[in-house]
């Protein structure tokens, strides 16, 4: 079953305070939606794990960048830590981007 996910995270509970900014690019290289969400304030770390590595992508500071190009059908994910240094990229395979009261979202 798919998913509708919001670049703002608006149902994500595990942020109790965030600050988001967003803006329309449209250049040679990139032509969609590039967001900022920074986690000012989260109830807990998230951290994944990979073969025998474990990694925290979310915690108070962090910032996830996000782009959403315009007809095609991934959203690319940067995760920073609070020191501004990248921990993982993400790149979600999806069924349709779109844009919602002006909100970037993605079918996972």
């Amino acid at each position: 079953m798919l998913k509708k996910r919001y670049g703002y995270r608006s149902d994500w509970k595990r942020i109790v305070k965030r600050e988001y900014v967003q803006s329309y690019v449209e250049t040679q290289e990139f032509t969609g939606t590039i967001t900022l969400l920074q986690l000012v304030q989260v109830t807990e770390p998230l951290w994944v794990h990979y073969d025998n590595k474990s990694i925290c992508i979310v915690d108070n500071g962090y910032t996830w960048m996000q782009h959403f190009p315009v007809g095609e059908n991934y959203a690319l994910t940067t995760m920073f830590d609070s020191n501004g240094e990248v921990v993982q990229w993400y790149i979600d395979i999806c069924n349709k981007l779109g844009i919602e009261n002006n909100i970037p979202w993605w079918e996972d």
